[in-house]
């Protein structure tokens, strides 16, 4: 992939995100009982406390995402983290990681938290994860501890 790619927090209000949004929930949805999915809506994507960070090619199309929701002073969360499936592979996802953990640094968070599936289909965010420093803890938040649902966290240093 070309290093003129850019990356830039946006609004998910637009075509091209809702579309990667409805990819991303095509290709969760078969992956875990429906009670045990949490992805945030593109409207709730645009409320003041999510960041959503869009990677972008050199003609301006998506190429992935990420999204920061900040639930308090101290805690982030990692939301809707998706790669189109053919540029997978090429760090598309741990440049994005990058830019939601230092908006989190920036905003003085210590810590970042994300609830992801636990089954066959989510080994290559598990790698990304824990490739990037983040480790296996305890449910987090709200979320159920269902045995669906793997969670990490990454403490974060000044």
């Amino acid at each position: 992939m070309a290093d003129a790619t850019s990356i830039s927090a946006e609004t998910p209000l637009q075509d091209d995100v809702r579309a990667m949004v409805a990819e991303l929930n095509d290709t969760m949805r078969p992956l875990s009982p429906p009670e045990f999915q949490f992805q945030l809506t593109v409207e709730q994507m645009a409320e003041p406390s999510v960041t959503v960070f869009v990677m972008r090619d050199p003609a301006g199309s998506p190429l992935g995402m990420a999204s920061l929701k900040i639930h308090d002073e101290e805690l982030g969360e990692v939301k809707r983290m998706f790669t189109y499936p053919a540029l997978r592979g090429q760090r598309v996802g741990t440049r994005l990681l990058e830019c939601v953990e230092a908006l989190a640094r920036d905003k003085g968070l210590g810590r970042l938290v994300l609830e992801t599936g636990e089954a066959p289909g989510f080994e290559a965010a598990w790698r990304l994860y824990e490739r990037c420093g983040f480790r296996v803890c305890g449910a987090v938040l709200d979320y159920p501890d269902s045995g669906f649902s793997r969670f990490y966290e990454k403490t974060l240093t000044p």
